[in-house]
């Protein structure tokens, strides 16, 4: 793929809160970019083992099923997704939360509810 091609990046969002995912979609969208949404970290990985990898994956922490950390590590244990940015989208902001998320492999953190602008700026900073 050149510079020149406009194709838009696939971003997953994993967020159990099918009202989140909404809110996702409609600010990554307005800003060109594809979105495939998963409700939880089981959801996620069944999705990623169907589709071609996306530029970045953003995720809550906690979710039914497997919660975010449990995603992040289970990510990072497969080559593919070694080097694939991950952005924590979470209510959560305490540094013990952070420096898990951190220690299992997180790009970079955001807190709920977000700003769009903020957002966008996060992912265009982590997606080179």
């Amino acid at each position: 793929m050149t510079q020149e091609t406009s194709v838009s990046k696939t971003i997953l969002t994993v967020d159990d809160s099918p009202s989140m995912r909404l809110l996702l979609r409609a600010a990554l969208t307005a800003r060109g970019y594809t979105v495939a949404d998963a409700e939880d970290g089981v959801a996620a990985l069944e999705w990623l083992e169907a589709n071609e990898a996306p530029s970045l994956v953003i995720t809550d922490i906690n979710m039914p099923r497997l919660d975010g950390f449990g995603l992040i590590e289970a990510l990072r244990a497969k080559a593919e997704h070694r080097d694939r940015p991950i952005l924590v989208l979470t209510t959560e902001s305490s540094d013990e939360k952070k420096a898990r998320a951190r220690a299992a492999g997180a790009t970079g953190w955001i807190v709920k509810p977000f700003d769009p602008e903020k957002l966008a700026a996060a992912v265009r900073r982590v997606s080179h």
